[in-house]
Order: C-alpha cells, then structure tokens, then sequence
C-alpha cells in the first residue's frame, strides 16, 4: 500500500492517521514510487495546478501497476468526484467526511467498478476521527483541532470542499497533546482549516488562547507551535501568552493576500493594508525576536500596476521573516472566477519573482539577525542536503544546520550558537550538551 498527500498540513495530517488505522498485518507501507497493490492520492483543489497534479499522481499509479486498487480522496474529491471517478482506473473516489472510512471501504471492495463515497459536505458537523499518534519521518506532530470554514473569501474553494466550520472538543484536544508529548514529540503544532475560529462552534465554546495557556502554564510538551491563522484573529491576550511563554514558538504564520485595499475588499477579505500593518507592528514591538510569515497572491481580478506596487510597498515595510507568494488560480464555483480584470499569466509570473526576490531579501535580513545569539534548535532527522550536516528549526522558524552535530542528537532541543548565515540558514555549533 502507498499514499501521497497533496496540500495543507491538515491534508498530511489526516494522511498519516489514515496509514494508522489500516490494520498492519494486511497492509505494509511502501513508497509511492513502489509497485503496490493499493494507491491512495489524498489530494488538494486550492489552485489549478494542485489539480493538474492530483491527476498526474493518480495516472502515475496506474502506470505503475495497472491492476492495483486506486483511492482518490481529499478536496479535489470532494468538489469534482465525477470528473475523477471517469479517469479508468480509478477504483474509489472518496470525500473529506468519507476519508475517516477509507480502511473499511477497502476491505468491503468486491469490484473493480468505480465507486464513489462523497456525502454533502455542507452537512458535515461531526469532527474527523482521524487522531493519528506518530509521524513517519518528522520529529514534531501536527494536531488538527479545527477544520471548515464560514468566511468564504471570494477566491477560495475550501469551504466549499471542506464544510463549516468545527472543532475538536478542549479536553479532547488537551488530552491528545498529552498523549503525543508521551509518544516524545518535543514539539506539537496546532493546525486547523481556520485554525483562529477554534472552539466557537463548541456546545461549551472555548478559544485558541485557552488552549495555548493550559499547554504552557503546565508544560504539556516542549514547544508548542501555531499553523497559519489570520491577523483578525491575533487577540492581544495572545501576543502576551507568546511574548511571555517559555514552550509557545515565537512565530506566526498570517495570509495577508494583498497590500491593495480594493483588491482585499473584492476578495472578500476583512481588514485593510492599514489595519494589517499596525497589527503586525504591534506585534513585532511586543516579540522583538518573532519570525512573522506572509501569504500574498498575486493576478487576483483587477489587480494592475497600482495595486500591485502598493502590496510591494507595504510588504517592503513590514517586519517580516519570509514570504510565500502565490499566482492567483480561478476556481470554478467561487465569487472571483466571475469578476472581470483577468490578469495575463505572464504578468503574474512577473510580479511573482519580484515578490519572491523580496521574501529572499527578507528572510535572509531575519537569519542576519541572529548570528553569535543563541537559539533553541530542534535536530531533525534528515540532514542538510547542501552541507550533509545536521539540521533543525530554531523556535522561531529559522533553518539552522550545526558543525558539531551527529545522529545520535536527532529530536532534541539544542542551544545552538550560530556563527554565519548564507540564503537564509544559520550555520553555528552546539553550545551544551543539554538533551
């Protein structure tokens, strides 16, 4: 059996407690490269070309062994299940809701016949099952808490593949922290669809930061890290729990999109260039140290030189570690596929590398930051691939590789001292022998 997982980190997390639940004397995990009698493509819709792939992976299976059993699930399942069930040798399109039932709809498989399992996902208020416990090839967890979405961005297919909004219970929640931190993972990262809504729709509501708080206050696991969650959501009572916590990474991930005020409000977007800016200035002053991530995307409807220059400037003046630059891709069904100003594709391969040749310049003026300061790394267990050196990230996301380091360090936390920084990455020694 192989899977490959396309997308979000949700996507990778709900993969891996797939693999967790099928029963291990029947089914051994091989590479997706491998010839395997089942394939399973988990995949994601968020752009044109994560559907271009999630085709090309699905036809790579079948050329790899023409007889296996192929199970498409993930987004892209469940906004087109038709369209992928038509490609000949599909066996089982599978939806989001239905992902949790994958081992049970492959020991009932009597056919070869394309199936399809794909429920109204609109109707979906139960939480997923899928709580796996380890993390083939990572030294930090992931824990989905929080998946759907009520904001319906004007741009974005995800709630339309994901349903509304719902969360893992708080105890719930706590008590897997727990059992991951037992399983020792020194770093866990909460990751959600809309990871900033958590606990609103709950019978008793409950927030992110309550959560953050407990972990903290009672040391559950080493370090706690958020995936991405948006600026609106960013309350000061969390900017004080991270500026003063001693396990909660000093780092945010935060979408901005656009730097153009009429281009956030077409995308449906709620704050503007100025809201977002004074936001992330307060902040960085609050968490000097903090490694503050951005998402923009650019060729939205409408955008033109302009717009695009006023994103440019604002992002030139943010206090930000890196960038993540995005072209944007029409999604059939949203409110953006049918407004007019369609930007040419060679305009938005431009304005791309100019924004990415920016996020270099930012990320590396970050990593400058902190050479000859000491930063808490934790070893991976995979080397560098330019150096063959150990690596791992610094609490607050920055790639460090270490001279001094070897496998018998993987998954500890480290002090690392870092004496040079080239494209980004920290090159130091170890300070201590602290494990």
């Amino acid at each position: 059996m192989a899977i490959s997982t396309l997308g979000c980190k949700v996507n990778q997390y709900e993969s891996a407690g797939i693999l967790e639940m099928l029963d291990k004397s029947i089914y051994v995990s091989v590479p997706f490269t491998a010839k395997a009698d089942c394939y399973i493509i988990n995949t994601c819709t968020v752009t044109g070309r994560t559907d271009y792939q999630s085709r090309n992976l699905i036809r790579r299976a079948i050329r790899t062994n023409p007889g296996a059993c192929i199970i498409v699930t993930g987004c892209y399942a469940q906004v087109a299940p038709h369209d992928l069930a038509g490609i000949p040798g599909v066996t089982i399109v599978a939806g989001n809701v239905e992902k949790d039932h994958i081992p049970r709809l492959m020991e009932r498989l009597v056919s070869r016949d394309p199936q399809l399992h794909v429920s109204d996902i609109r109707k979906a208020g139960k939480f997923s099952g899928l709580n796996p416990s380890t993390f083939a090839g990572h030294t930090r967890a992931f824990l989905k808490i929080q998946d759907g979405c009520n904001s319906f961005c004007s741009y974005c297919i995800v709630p339309y593949a994901r349903g509304q909004s719902r969360s893992l219970p708080y105890m719930d929640a706590l008590k897997e922290i727990e059992t991951l931190a037992g399983s020792d993972y020194r770093e866990i990262v909460l990751t959600g669809i809309h990871l900033g809504v958590y606990g609103q729709d709950l019978a008793h509501p409950s927030n992110l930061c309550e959560i953050m708080q407990y972990v903290d206050k009672n040391r559950l696991v080493g370090r706690l890290r958020l995936s991405s969650i948006e600026i609106t959501e960013i309350s000061d009572d969390m900017i004080r729990l991270i500026a003063e916590g001693t396990t909660l990474c000093k780092h945010l991930h935060i979408p901005l999109q656009s730097g153009d005020d009429m281009i956030l409000s077409a995308m449906k977007r709620n704050y503007d260039a100025a809201f977002f800016k004074n936001r992330l200035e307060i902040i960085a002053q609050a968490i000097p140290d903090i490694a503050l991530g951005l998402d923009v995307m650019v060729g939205f409807p409408g955008e033109g030189e302009k717009e695009f220059d006023r994103t440019l400037r604002l992002i030139a003046e943010l206090p930000i570690a890196y960038l993540h630059v995005f072209p944007y891709s029409e999604r059939p069904g949203t409110v953006a596929s049918g407004l007019p100003g369609k930007v040419d594709e060679r305009v938005k391969k431009r304005r791309s590398e100019i924004l990415r040749k920016l996020g270099r310049e930012k990320r590396n003026s970050f990593a400058r930051r902190f050479v000859g300061k000491k930063l808490s790394v934790l070893i991976e267990n995979k080397k560098d691939k330019d150096t063959g050196l150990m690596k791992g990230f610094s609490d607050n996301y920055i790639p460090v590789v270490v001279e001094n380091g070897n496998s018998s360090l993987v998954n500890h936390v480290l002090n690392v001292i870092p004496v040079y920084s080239l494209d980004g990455k920290l090159c130091g020694r170890i300070t201590t022998d602290d494990r």
